[in-house]
């Protein structure tokens, strides 16, 4: 999860306008022929992703250099147009762009705000499968107007959620285009690199260097990839049924943080209970070697196959941990399995991990940040904020980029399920639930298909009554809990128009 969103700046403001073209009179025309769409028209994030192809496929290949910090990196990606393209266009900020090829062929390219504009030798016809490959290089250490990179002591992680994961690689920066990922991490003697997926080889290069190879076997959103690069050490552990655990740690933290890491095969076993089987090849904690307030503004993000944490939370007991873990181990389901369509469907991701990570904590007994014990109770104090919220953060379903990562997404989304399950009983939601999760694993799905699969799983159409709580402007009713009231919003409340600078931690499991 992430509690700040990174409004992106106007191009003007970047600073990394570059006018780097490579183009020729043999390159194909994009003025008499036909140019990607640079946008997929994503309601919160308007400018985000490309069109006129997708991605099936991303080969990233890092090298960490110590002394300078830098990296360099090619990446491959394997697309197929689904138009004709005289030019196309790949997300990309604070990246120095060497080289662009194109089915073999050199391509011209020109970096101009967020994107880079490809040229191709020939316009490249429909339903047509070629590889891009882009050399470029990268400073972690770079400031830009928002970016995934975490620099740290001896290397880097990353956090590119929502909208910054083409600040890390050049890509269709978008949930909805989710692909193949393989990884090769190349770092000097001392170091190890690790990225999302299982690690599939270890190369010794003979000059002090090693490179590591990792690959996905579930397709990754670009939002969820995570390469680091540190002193680490790798703990391995078994979750249920076989499944291989794995933590990437600070060799010099590793002692403190084993009772953390040490939970994971119970919490995995707790959900698989309710949602089923684990949906990845491994699972394990990334505490990030930076505790700085202004290393990243969350205290957990979900990549997929690794949580990325402050280690510093992860030295508390238990209590004070568990339910948080919880959340982030939810994602692994919705979030990463089944990625959201739009950014607007966000509240699938955090409201379903607010609300199982707060049933974990009250089945245990543990008081929430309210002193609250029962998820009837937090509901009810919930539900009674909700015309405020509706107006402060708009409806649950209907965010904006200042408040995306609001509480409305996040308990919000809790009160909207908590209302379904009263609604059709705790056996049929369970079904919903899994059902859901099921018919879109591995790809990205929409609030009106979560809609959908209400409808179709219950018997009964439920579209007027989810509609009502995700995009309604009042409070419904709370089936089962006619007594329950709604705070009156009253005319003199103050409406922040701005996000507050400081870190806002929204999820009710913290």
């Amino acid at each position: 999860m992430r509690y700040r969103t990174r409004v992106t700046a106007p191009a003007a403001l970047l600073g990394t306008v570059a006018a780097l073209s490579l183009a020729s009179p043999a390159h194909a025309d994009p003025e008499t022929g036909t140019p990607g769409p640079e946008t997929l028209g994503d309601s919160v994030y308007p400018s985000l992703g490309n069109d006129g192809y997708r991605v099936s496929a991303y080969d990233l290949d890092l090298a960490y250099d110590a002394g300078t910090r830098l990296v360099e990196a090619t990446v491959t990606l394997t697309v197929t147009t689904s138009q004709e393209l005289s030019r196309f266009s790949l997300d990309a900020l604070g990246l120095d762009i060497r080289t662009v090829t194109v089915a073999g062929e050199t391509a011209g390219f020109e970096q101009v705000g967020e994107k880079l504009r490809i040229t191709p030798a020939v316009s490249l016809p429909a339903r047509r499968t070629v590889t891009v490959v882009v050399a470029y290089g990268a400073d972690p250490r770079r400031t830009l107007a928002h970016t995934a990179w975490v620099p740290t002591p001896d290397g880097f992680a990353v956090c590119p959620q929502p909208n910054s994961a083409h600040t890390v690689f050049p890509c269709n920066d978008h949930p909805s285009d989710k692909a193949d990922f393989t990884f090769r991490v190349t770092v000097p003697a001392g170091l190890k690199g690790v990225a999302s997926g299982r690690l599939v080889s270890t190369e010794d290069l003979g000059d002090g260097r090693t490179a590591y190879c990792y690959a996905s076997r579930e397709p990754i959103a670009t939002e969820l990839v995570q390469i680091t690069v540190g002193d680490y050490v790798i703990k391995d552990r078994q979750g249920p049924h076989g499944l291989p655990l794995r933590d990437v740690v600070p060799a010099a933290r590793a002692t403190a943080l084993e009772p953390a890491l040490a939970l994971t095969p119970n919490l995995v076993s707790w959900i698989e209970q309710r949602l089923g089987a684990f949906p990845f090849e491994t699972y394990g904690l990334l505490p990030c070697n930076n505790d700085a307030s202004n290393a990243f503004d969350f205290t957990g993000l979900e990549t997929q196959t690794l949580t990325l944490y402050k280690p510093n939370f992860l030295l508390q007991a238990e209590r004070s941990i568990g339910s948080h873990m919880m959340h982030e181990l939810v994602h692994s389901y919705f979030g990463n399995s089944v990625s959201p369509a739009t950014w607007s469907d966000l509240w699938l991701n955090e409201g379903h991990a607010d609300f199982y990570g707060l049933l974990y904590r009250y089945e245990r007994g543990w008081a929430d940040s309210l002193g609250l014990t029962t998820m009837e109770a937090r509901m009810k104090d919930t539900y009674a904020r909700g015309d405020q919220w509706r107006r402060t953060s708009g409806p649950v379903a209907a965010p904006n980029a200042v408040n995306l990562f609001d509480s409305q997404r996040y308990l919000g989304g809790v009160l909207v399920l908590y209302a379904l399950r009263q609604q059709v009983g705790e056996t049929v939601f369970a079904a919903i639930e899994s059902t859901f999760l099921e018919r879109f694993r591995n790809s990205s799905a929409s609030t009106a298909d979560y809609i959908a699969v209400a409808s179709e799983i219950s018997g009964t159409d439920q579209s007027g009554f989810l509609r009502d709580w995700l995009y309604g402007t009042k409070t419904p009713r709370m089936p089962g809990h006619p007594d329950w009231t709604v705070t009156p919003v009253t005319s003199t409340l103050r409406i922040p128009q701005t996000r507050p600078s400081a870190p806002h931690d929204n999820s009710a499991t913290l």
